[in-house]
């Protein structure tokens, strides 16, 4: 009888994992936020490369104008996003303890809040200033 490399768990065990399928969804979102990131970074290093020697009136001018501040919104949004979901999967993956996943899922949760919150409260306040 050959040795089995895989232990199996029993039913008891395996109770608080989760569903086999529930990374599925994280993975898709990964991929899908990676590709909306592509042109966005495009996007994104053009509307900074076009500020560079701007003084605050031009960046303000700039910004107010629609394209260049939807673009920079949109790399926010997908960007935190995508933070978010690669850190709960580190997390998932490498935190073992119930209390610690917990609380590391809520505080990457706050954080990346934050960041976007605070980022697109910069970009709307230059644009609409």
């Amino acid at each position: 009888m050959a040795h089995d490399p895989a232990p199996r768990r029993g039913a008891a065990q395996t109770r608080s994992l989760g569903s086999a399928r529930a990374g599925t969804t994280n993975a898709w979102r990964i991929h899908v936020t990676s590709i909306a990131l592509i042109p966005l970074t495009f996007g994104f290093v053009w509307i900074l490369l076009s500020l560079v020697g701007k003084d605050y009136a031009g960046v303000k001018a700039e910004l107010g104008r629609p394209f260049p501040a939807i673009v920079l919104l949109l790399f926010i949004l997908a960007g935190v996003y995508h933070m978010k979901i690669g850190m709960q999967s580190i997390i998932d993956d490498y935190i073992h303890s119930t209390h610690g996943k917990e609380w590391a899922l809520v505080a990457n949760s706050l954080f990346c809040a934050a960041v976007g919150l605070a980022s697109i409260f910069a970009v709307l306040k230059l644009g609409l200033a």
